[in-house]
């Protein structure tokens, strides 16, 4: 099955919490804190795999997340970092983010991309210890990992993409002038999935042909396949356009090369500019008069014509020839360039660990909800002062007293963060 979308939701593991232990040993006066740091979570990273050309992997896995940094331990241990986690996907992947449509990544070179960092490590309360606080009953959480739905959009990676209404001969010709064996048969949309075939026309030069399921009218609004595929014409550099010039399907091959191209300008003004080449196919059954009309019809609009026959071979190297000469004049393949975060996203993932919410409940209890602070909670003693004193400044220095007190708190008021109640006191 050719899967070429998907959607996924990835989440790069939370860093280790930090450790609360003091040293007691028999013969070790006055040992101190000595809680080790917590482990770095582990990234989500992409990487190609040439073995894959569908996408139908993330059809059936909707979610992947990394695992935690290993928390810390007594005696200044350090937390073990988490491995990263590697998802495979085809070349010519395009990674955008879900929510804004920023690309995120291009998979089309071999470099590895890191799409979402794992959390760091929380400090051990060793590292809390001062002069004046020599035993410090606290940790830090680590920090939670970063957390995106993408989705995963293929675009073949091809020098030359093959259009052409159904049944026109683009299967034959693919299979005629490369190893590509498509399978061919005298009825429309015979080709399902684009295929991609390796073009050989010298001893050590070579390009890439991508046959593209059958276009017809309507196709970039979704009619027949080519609304699923003409994605994949998008990262070609050059576009023969194959037409049956015999008309045998008893359509004008005159008005079908108008029509595709149509669909192509619909679908991508960017893409009806590229080059193209036009193979005037089944010559073999088509008239002398025929083939004149059309090489008229083609050499008024500029482009280049090749009169052959696919089923015969004739003309063929003669095509492959000029479409490789026209390839050496023009740029590399399409790559996407990533789009950097806007400067509203930056300052959000800068505060993505300060988010909270806090709502006046109708009981008059003022309740908290934080996904980092549900996190932090968990490593204050709250029998202990200078525990309590730093989960109180941790609450100032973010900002939720000053909001509280904007929200009209009275001291006394209840204040409840994830089940734990206090009083407040200013």
């Amino acid at each position: 099955m050719f899967i070429d979308k998907a959607k996924v939701k990835i989440k790069s593991g939370d860093g280790g919490d930090g450790a609360v232990s003091f040293q007691r040993e028999k013969y070790v006066a006055a040992g101190g804190p000595d809680g080790g740091d917590g482990g770095k979570g582990g990234d989500i990273v992409f990487i190609i795999d040439d073995n894959f050309s569908t996408l139908i992997d993330f059809r059936y896995k909707k979610k992947y997340i990394a695992q935690k940094g290993q928390n810390g331990a007594a005696k200044n241990c350090t937390g073990k970092n988490a491995p990263d986690l590697i998802i495979k996907v085809p070349r010519g992947t395009l990674i955008r983010d879900a929510e804004s449509g920023r690309v995120m990544a291009d998979m089309s070179s071999n470099e590895r991309q890191i799409l979402a960092k794992g959390g760091k490590g929380g400090k051990g309360n060793a590292r809390f210890a001062t002069p004046t606080r020599q035993a410090p009953r606290f940790a830090k959480p680590g920090f939670l990992g970063e957390e995106y739905e993408i989705t995963l959009e293929l675009k073949l990676i091809a020098d030359v993409g093959l259009v052409g209404y159904p049944n026109v001969g683009k299967s034959t010709l693919i299979s005629v002038v490369s190893a590509a064996k498509p399978k061919i048969a005298n009825y429309h949309f015979t080709t399902l999935t684009p295929v991609l075939g390796v073009v050989r026309f010298d001893d050590e030069k070579s390009f890439v042909m991508a046959d593209i399921p059958g276009l017809i009218q309507g196709a970039s609004d979704g009619t027949g396949l080519g609304h699923e595929f003409l994605r994949h014409v998008e990262r070609c550099r050059l576009i023969v356009h194959v037409v049956d010039v015999s008309g045998t399907e008893g359509r004008d091959p005159k008005l079908d090369f108008d029509i595709i191209n149509r669909e192509l300008k619909k679908f991508s003004e960017d893409l009806s500019g590229r080059p193209q080449i036009a193979a005037a196919n089944k010559c073999d059954l088509a008239t002398d008069e025929q083939i004149e009309d059309f090489r008229k019809y083609i050499s008024e609009k500029g482009i280049n014509l090749h009169v052959i026959s696919a089923a015969t071979a004739m003309g063929t190297r003669e095509l492959i020839n000029a479409v490789a000469a026209e390839l050496d004049k023009l740029p590399p393949v399409k790559e996407y360039e990533v789009e950097p975060l806007t400067k509203q996203e930056l300052d959000e993932r800068a505060g993505a660990g300060e988010k909270y919410n806090i709502t006046a409940g109708d009981d008059g209890v003022y309740y908290i909800e934080s996904a980092w602070l549900e996190h932090l909670i968990r490593t204050v003693d709250m029998d202990d002062y200078s525990s309590l004193q730093y989960f109180q400044r941790i609450l100032r220095s973010r900002g939720i007293i000053d909001k509280l007190e904007q929200m009209g708190i009275n001291e006394g008021d209840t204040v409840n963060i994830f089940g734990f109640e206090f009083d407040f006191v200013n």
